[in-house]
């Protein structure tokens, strides 16, 4: 299905959502308190390198990170989900201090 919204573009697959969901879990360790979402977001401005995928990492007690891959959701490889996840390492573990 083709929308208007993303430039003419079709949404991604649900089995490239899938795919490069799985790799990020792989390639952080799968933990279970720690939630991946996938989101291919489309920039019509001509400044911009066009669809680009997004992987934020959910983690307790950390900020969420947001790890980027210039490439729609459907040509995103392995090696580029673990690139773009190096690129942005996660922040220290926020500690809990209480009386």
């Amino acid at each position: 299905m083709r929308d208007w919204l993303r430039g003419g573009r079709a949404k991604p697959e649900r089995e490239a959502i899938a795919r490069v969901k799985a790799w990020a879990m792989a390639i952080l360790g799968g933990s279970a308190e720690t939630t991946v979402v996938v989101n291919e977001i489309v920039c019509l401005d001509p400044g911009c390198p066009g669809a680009e995928t997004v992987i934020l990492v959910m983690a307790p007690g950390r900020k969420t990170r947001a790890a980027k891959v210039g490439k729609p959701m459907d040509e995103v490889t392995e090696d580029d989900v673990a690139e773009a996840l190096a690129r942005h390492p996660p922040t220290p573990r926020h500690e809990v201090v209480r009386p």
